[in-house]
């Protein structure tokens, strides 16, 4: 009983007109809704700013010095393979002349 009159309590308070003419639930969308509009616009704010710091940052990327660097680890990478796989042949060569002259051909 005491459950029933809490919650009857509760939805009367809700549903009452307050001395404005309205409800305290229309209230507080209201708030909620004024609240929502400041974030939004604090938000479109603070995207700006990083917008305009990211440009800042993009500026200041050393492009050339990158792709330089790239192509200098690429073209170590190629000369030490390109080494180890004549390496490779090489030894290659010389197993296939054994296996030649062991069964005399």
């Amino acid at each position: 009983m005491a459950l029933g009159a809490a919650v009857g309590a509760g939805i009367t308070m809700l549903v009452r007109r307050g001395p404005e003419g309205r409800s305290p639930a229309y209230l507080a969308s209201r708030a909620a809704g004024r609240g929502a509009a400041k974030a939004g616009r604090y938000g479109a704010k603070g995207a700006r700013k990083v917008r305009r710091r990211g440009a800042e940052l993009m500026n200041n990327i050393p492009f050339e010095d990158i792709g330089e660097s790239i192509g200098e680890y690429l073209e170590s990478a190629r000369s030490t393979i390109d080494d180890a796989v004549a390496r490779e042949l090489k030894d290659l060569r010389k197993t296939v002349r054994r296996q030649r002259k062991r069964l005399g051909v």
